[in-house]
């Protein structure tokens, strides 16, 4: 199928992935159980309770460690342990707000972190493909109203942005420097990195997140309240940027220094829509009187307007988005109602991907 992780190719691959206990970090990890690769994962136990990563156990189908990416000697060891053929580093401080409260710990574990995930790489054989996930964030925004490309400069704004932007000048030193794809037949590693923002999705129990915001409050037989309800992000369901790492980590072990590069992975244009339009529809399908208010409070600076130009992840690796935006909000509500109700949360998971990798793309 156009675009789709190939299960036949993740059949058995020893996978190294960093941030496996996160929200993204825990869909990553069932997919590619569920495609029978080897997976390890090295990360802070879960931020949140309840967390996806303990409703659907995810640990059951993988090695687990749990450990900090800015302890290098400790990565670099589970790392060597796990022998990886390919490396998806996930691992990062990755809200906004909290990184204005937490500048120091944004950038020792969103820089020095991957600094240390790249050097233990560099002190394992045998790892052919490895890459590096930042953030629609690392681009200077300049809030005009088409998207950014990968040749795009680099910015951020407020720490977090910033430390992504950070993250692929890092990416890209290391890249010239130790995995140059010019010496690909003496080093064997390709490094690539995969840009994309604004995931939602079933399980996300993170602060200052708009589902998690508004799962909470429901819970709670509270409004939701809303801080920026005119600002315009570029919604896409969490399997939709996996399924872009995925393809171009393939790609990355296939054919090597050809896709050591940057790639983005966003929704198409018409997914591009308001805070209000969202909460609106969400509150609308979730019915037992679910609401939203606005937060009128005073709000440190966070991006009005940001989507991508994914025209390089279509051309190159036969990507794009499958579900619509109501199909990924559809995919929310049933899944946080089937948590509610006390269902086998890990089935309903691997239930959400099965269905999502059988999508055909729409012409």
């Amino acid at each position: 199928m156009s675009g789709a992780a190939n299960p036949a190719f993740w059949q058995g691959k020893r996978v190294f992935l960093t941030g496996h206990t996160g929200f993204k970090g825990s869909w990553l990890s069932l997919w590619l159980q569920s495609m029978g690769a080897q997976v390890s994962g090295f990360a802070l136990a879960p931020a949140s309770t309840p967390s996806l990563f303990e409703a659907a156990r995810v640990a059951d189908g993988m090695q687990s460690t749990i450990g900090d990416i800015r302890d290098a000697q400790a990565l670099r060891a589970a790392l060597q342990a796990a022998q990886p053929e390919i490396v998806i580093h996930m691992a990062a401080q990755a809200l906004v707000r909290y990184s204005y409260e937490h500048p120091v710990e944004t950038y020792s574990t969103n820089v020095m972190g991957l600094v240390n995930l790249f050097e233990a790489v560099r002190a394992t054989p045998g790892i052919k493909a490895v890459l590096n996930v930042t953030s629609d964030k690392c681009y200077e925004n300049k809030e005009w109203p088409w998207g950014y490309r990968e040749n795009e400069p680099l910015g951020g704004y407020d720490p977090y942005s910033n430390s992504k932007a950070c993250a692929e000048l890092v990416t890209s030193a290391y890249r010239n420097s130790f995995f140059n794809p010019a010496q690909y037949a003496v080093h064997g590693v390709a490094l690539g990195s995969g840009r994309a923002g604004n995931v939602i999705g079933g399980g996300d129990w993170a602060g200052d997140r708009l589902v998690p915001d508004m799962v909470r409050a429901i819970a709670a037989g509270q409004p939701v309240r809303i801080r920026s309800p005119h600002a315009i992000r570029p919604w896409q369901h969490v399997l939709e940027p996996l399924s872009g790492y995925l393809a171009l980590a393939e790609r990355l072990y296939q054919d090597g220094p050809a896709f050591a590069e940057g790639f983005n992975f966003g929704p198409h244009d018409t997914d591009a829509r308001p805070v209000q339009w969202i909460i609106e529809r969400l509150c609308r399908q979730w019915g037992d009187g679910a609401a939203w208010e606005l937060d009128g409070a005073p709000q440190p600076h966070e991006a009005t307007y940001l989507k991508l130009d994914c025209s390089k992840a279509r051309a190159r690796l036969d990507w794009q988005p499958r579900w619509q935006l109501q199909r990924t909000l559809d995919e929310i509500v049933a899944w946080h109602k089937a948590h509610a109700r006390g269902d086998d949360m890990r089935s309903v998971t691997l239930a959400q991907i099965a269905s999502y990798q059988h999508t055909e793309i729409a012409p």
